[in-house]
């Protein structure tokens, strides 16, 4: 499994930025802005928390096999791989979502917040950015912390026998 790239993450950002940004200007063109809803954040923090929780629980855990302590439970690897699973699609959704959300504030900003609505709605827009960041970082922590070890194996493997 590949390790995500925080510049194919950023690209995945950027393109739905603008494609968010130039589909609100369209739609706002045509009738109302749909709303940013508030629990855009709050679900994308949640999914930070649990990355970050996970994170830290299986660093612990891992340290503590390394150390060879009595009692330490190690860490199966069909769980590692579906927790790497988790974090990369995680980031990549994250990065869609902050993108689109972005594009939306963006808009927002640029169009005036004269209206109280449209203010609030930049702002979840603002929270949902930065909690997509969030999830981003804490994916990427995840996915640091259940990295493989590179393999110094430079010897050359004989050839198989007939």
């Amino acid at each position: 499994m590949k390790q995500l790239r925080p510049a194919v993450l950023a690209g995945i950002f950027a393109v739905a930025g603008v494609l968010s940004w130039a589909g609100a200007r369209l739609w706002n063109a045509y009738g109302t802005l749909p709303g940013v809803p508030l629990a855009a954040p709050v679900v994308l923090g949640a999914i930070a928390v649990v990355l970050l929780a996970t994170a830290l629980s299986l660093r612990a855990r891992l340290k503590a096999q390394r150390e060879r302590r009595p009692g330490a439970k190690g860490v199966e690897p069909l769980m590692a791989a579906r927790a790497v699973v988790f974090a990369q699609s995680s980031a990549l959704v994250a990065a869609l979502v902050a993108g689109l959300y972005g594009g939306v504030g963006v808009f927002l900003l640029i169009d005036g917040l004269e209206v109280p609505a449209r203010r609030d709605q930049a702002w979840y827009a603002g929270f949902s950015v930065l909690a997509g960041a969030a999830v981003i970082a804490a994916a990427l922590f995840l996915e640091h912390v259940l990295k493989l070890p590179e393999d110094d194996d430079t010897t050359p493997h004989s050839p198989a026998r007939a």
